[in-house]
């Protein structure tokens, strides 16, 4: 029980600080006092509890002790009136006492509440009264915030040191720090944990470069910072080259021809490197990836790719050989050639050129081992062994082609004999000996062997030629051929014998008729070598040149035709005076020369017979055409050529000059045939006095003319001129007297009389009317506004003198007239 501010409790007394004035309680019956200790952890901002005992006190009082102090500083109390709080709970938050409770909850819990909080309960219990003392320790914790990393260098070179800092606002120690590593790959690992801020990196290497973070921990919370990226700068490496396509050798990498070649340069460095390439020491490109298109064997060589890093300023370089494979040109070539003097076979393949050098390979048809090579393999075979047209083989292999190559040869030998020929050079001053085995692979051998040995032991292959001087001591000479071939076990010959030329004639007298065209001919017989050509000399010993004749076609006397064997002279248009003499024919070889003489007659035709002109005159009297006819006086003795072959005829004009006169030159008018006798010759001039001859031909011969006659005038006649007139006298009567009865027939109405006369009287049945155009027109002129009269009527019964056929006679002769 409490009185005036005392409690009475048996033998015990109480202190107590309220208002900063002391309060005696005085317990009568004093007890034990009993002191709880204890700790409590707040965080600011947030709410406590600060229990005072496990049932309310009868009377408490709140005190609090700033931490680094002695003094205790009510809070709140309670003597049983309610809880008081004092002016101190104001700086300790959000204070409130519990309902039913002595406990105090402090709401937002400020970092000044934290300190020592005592809380004195009295309780009256059946035992009397007790006496607590509550020591609560309250510490106020604060959150760590959010850390923030603090970096010595951001982008250290490799091999440096690198410190870190986990940099702190807020935060109740003790502290907790953990430090994390996240890669390129996204690996996260924990290099370090403790106490410590600072995180200390001695000499980085690449492999650190990443994002870091700390994490701060304390009793309350944990925070995380953000990631910061560590740079490590480094390199560049040794670049790394990657050749595609790969193909690598003991030199180097290698590419075919005409093949894309990428070289990627890679090196590691920090930032990434700048590339630059060298072929054989020359910049070329700029970039990680240099591509070749269509790489050309002169590409060969050195290929240098040079990395950079530009923060750094240092350089690493990287070399390599890039070998440019290419096949050789073309195919191999495969040839058969002669070996062992003949007797054997050297099969020889070649493919020169290419990198690498391509493989070649015989096979088939082989007596031994195929060969094997690289450019040039040869093999040596049998040839008395091998069956003639074998066929041989080799393959060729290449890396830079896809499929293999090949080349074949042949060994066959010649299908025919040996053949020999001589010829002399221009002016037969040496003597050429061919002799030649054409065909056959390989080739064979040829050689000469002269009676005193010439050309012995000189063999070439296929065609050999002996020169020798000429000299006439060689005609009758035989000189030897030899050939050889691998394929054949026998020695092949042929032969020659040297011979001077031998020349006829078919005929050595040649006679001809003047004028004919004559051939003399020349054969050559016998000759070896062959002359170069056979000559002609006319009778005045000229040569016949054959060029110039043709230049003087027009006016050339001579013609040759030439053959291997003859040449022909043709004599063209003999003439006995200059033509007849002997003609000589000529020819000669290195080994000699010889003519003959071919003798030409040229013979003239005989006369022809005399020719008289029996008839010459004048066509009419108009004088412009003269009528011939001769007559032969006697056939004449023409024996071989022939009597007659034409005629001329001429004529020749008198002129007067001065009571004189005289004849122009016979002039030619026309040549006619010899079966005519008779002609007319025109364009004669009335005027003129004309003489004319006609002589006779045998083709070149002339006969005598026959004596100049003038021609005569056509004699007179007057028994066409009479019977003309008396016919035209007759015709012009007739048709006067036709033309008469026709006029009184139609005008009988004029004359009457007259037509009754002539005519007579016919009876009507018997008379046929002649209506002509004519008298119907004038019938209508007469009729108009009256009846016509005819003449004769008829109903006149007069009988008509004129029968039916000389009334048609009549309208014949008028419609005629």
């Amino acid at each position: 029980m409490v009185t005036d501010g005392y409690y009475k409790i048996h033998s015990f007394r109480v202190e107590a600080y309220l208002n900063y004035s002391f309060i005696y309680v005085e317990i009568i019956d004093p007890g034990q006092v009993v002191y709880v200790d204890s700790g409590l952890d707040g965080v600011v901002g947030k709410a406590v509890i600060l229990e005072c005992g496990s049932t309310r006190p009868d009377v408490y009082i709140w005190g609090f002790t700033q931490p680094g102090t002695d003094a205790i500083k009510a809070v709140v109390y309670d003597f049983g009136k309610g809880p008081k709080l004092q002016k101190l709970a104001q700086s300790l938050g959000d204070i409130q006492v519990i309902s039913g409770a002595a406990s105090l909850s402090i709401e937002r819990l400020p970092l000044a509440a934290e300190g020592l909080y005592t809380c004195q309960a009295l309780y009256d219990t059946d035992q009397g009264a007790k006496l607590y003392y509550y020591y609560i320790h309250l510490r106020v914790l604060v959150p760590v915030s959010k850390p923030n990393i603090l970096l010595s260098d951001a982008s250290p070179a490799e091999g440096s040191s690198v410190w870190l800092r986990c940099g702190l606002e807020n935060g109740t120690e003790p502290l907790f720090f953990m430090w994390e590593h996240e890669t390129y790959n996204g690996l996260v690992s924990t290099i370090s944990q403790g106490n410590r801020r600072v995180f200390n990196m001695t000499e980085v290497t690449r492999n650190q470069t990443g994002w870091y973070r700390c994490g701060a921990r304390n009793q309350v919370n944990q925070e995380q910072s953000n990631s910061i990226w560590l740079d490590i700068i480094f390199g560049p490496d040794i670049p790394q080259i990657h050749v595609t396509p790969y193909s690598i050798t003991d030199r180097g990498y290698s590419a075919l021809e005409r093949q894309t070649v990428s070289l990627l340069c890679q090196a590691q460095s920090n930032p990434p490197s700048q590339y630059v390439w060298f072929y054989n020491n020359s910049q070329v490109y700029t970039g990680p990836q240099f591509t070749i298109t269509r790489i050309l064997r002169m590409r060969t060589g050195t290929y240098a790719c040079q990395a950079q890093n530009t923060h750094l300023n240092t350089r690493s370089l990287k070399t390599i050989n890039l070998t440019v494979y290419y096949p050789p040109d073309g195919s191999p070539s495969c040839s058969v050639l002669p070996a062992m003097n003949y007797s054997s076979l050297n099969l020889t393949c070649s493919w020169p050129g290419g990198l690498p050098s391509p493989s070649l390979r015989w096979t088939t048809n082989l007596l031994a081992q195929a060969a094997e090579g690289t450019n040039n393999v040869s093999v040596l075979q049998s040839g008395s062994q091998t069956s003639n047209n074998s066929l041989f083989t080799c393959l060729g292999m290449h890396p830079a082609l896809n499929t293999s190559t090949q080349c074949t040869a042949r060994a066959w030998s010649p299908y025919s004999e040996p053949v020999c020929s001589a010829y002399a050079t221009g002016k037969n001053q040496y003597l050429l000996l061919s002799c030649s085995w054409e065909g056959g692979s390989p080739r064979s051998i040829v050689w000469w062997e002269g009676p005193k040995g010439e050309g012995r032991g000189q063999g070439v292959e296929t065609s050999n030629i002996l020169v020798l001087r000429s000299n006439s001591t060689q005609n009758g000479q035989a000189y030897t051929c030899y050939a050889k071939h691998p394929l054949d076990t026998h020695t092949r010959t042929c032969s020659l014998r040297l011979e001077a030329p031998v020349l006829l004639t078919q005929r050595s007298v040649v006679s001809v008729f003047e004028g004919s065209d004559v051939q003399l001919t020349c054969i050559l017989q016998a000759n070896y070598p062959p002359v170069n050509q056979i000559v002609w000399f006319n009778n005045r010993r000229q040569e016949v040149i054959q060029e110039v004749q043709e230049a003087l076609a027009t006016t050339r006397k001579y013609v040759l035709r030439r053959a291997a064997a003859w040449t022909n002279l043709t004599v063209l248009e003999t003439d006995g005076t200059t033509d007849n003499g002997q003609y000589w024919c000529s020819a000669s070889n290195a080994v000699g020369g010889t003519e003959i003489p071919v003798t030409l007659l040229v013979k003239r035709y005989p006369m022809p017979p005399n020719v008289t002109l029996v008839r010459l005159v004048y066509s009419s009297q108009q004088r412009r055409e003269v009528e011939l006819e001769w007559q032969m006086e006697g056939e004449g003795e023409g024996g071989e050529g022939g009597g007659l072959t034409g005629f001329i005829l001429e004529r020749r004009l008198e002129e007067r000059q001065e009571k004189r006169s005289s004849f122009s030159p016979w002039k030619q008018v026309v040549v006619l045939e010899a079966r005519e006798r008779v002609h007319t010759l025109g364009n004669m001039t009335p005027t003129d006095t004309y003489q004319i001859r006609i002589t006779a031909v045998n083709h070149r011969t002339l006969g005598h003319p026959s004596p100049p006659e003038t021609p005569a005038d056509p004699p007179f006649s007057a028994y066409p001129a009479v019977i003309g007139a008396a016919l035209g006298g007759m015709l012009i009567t007739t048709i006067a007297a036709v033309l008469l009865f026709m006029y009184i027939f139609r005008n009988c109405n004029n004359n009457p009389r007259l037509h009754d006369m002539l005519f007579g009287m016919q009876h009507s049945w018997s008379r046929e009317n002649i209506n002509l155009p004519d008298d119907e027109v004038m019938g209508g002129v007469d009729g108009e506004g009256g009846a016509t009269e005819h003449c004769p009527s008829p109903s006149q019964d007069v009988d008509d003198p004129w029968t039916a056929e000389e009334q048609h006679a009549t309208r014949v002769a008028e419609t005629s007239t």
